[in-house]
């Protein structure tokens, strides 16, 4: 599934350039622990989060993730819009809280890194 799909899905406002809207989704995590994310996220998941800050972005960056989700109607400052903009991570923001994000991508079939079907199988050929 690719990010345009859960974005207009799910509802999530695009806070950054569309430029990569069109990449496929190869599962999910979430965590606000930048350290987590960075030892169980994996390429092309989708980050969600209630973190708002720079660091974010560097953290998705790093495991070339495909797209962050803030919830729970955090701001995202200009910095941070800027930075991702810059590095083509795209930024989508909601008010909905994180379990009801995890739950409704979970519905659209997109797996958790660590389950069957997930990036953690593809990355294990499991």
């Amino acid at each position: 599934m690719t990010l345009r799909e859960i974005a207009k899905r799910l509802e999530l406002t695009l806070r950054t350039s569309e430029q990569k809207l069109d990449a496929e989704v190869s599962g999910g995590y979430a965590s606000d622990l930048l350290s987590c994310v960075m030892a169980k996220a994996r390429k092309g998941n989708v980050w969600v989060t209630l973190q708002s800050h720079l660091n974010i972005v560097a953290v998705a960056e790093l495991l070339q993730l495909a797209a962050i989700i803030v919830t729970e109607g955090m701001a995202v400052d200009e910095p941070t819009l800027q930075k991702a903009n810059e590095v083509g991570i795209p930024i989508l923001t909601t008010p909905a809280t994180t379990f009801t994000v995890v739950g409704r991508l979970t519905q659209m079939g997109i797996a958790g890194a660590d389950e069957p079907g997930g990036s953690w199988d593809k990355m294990t050929g499991q």
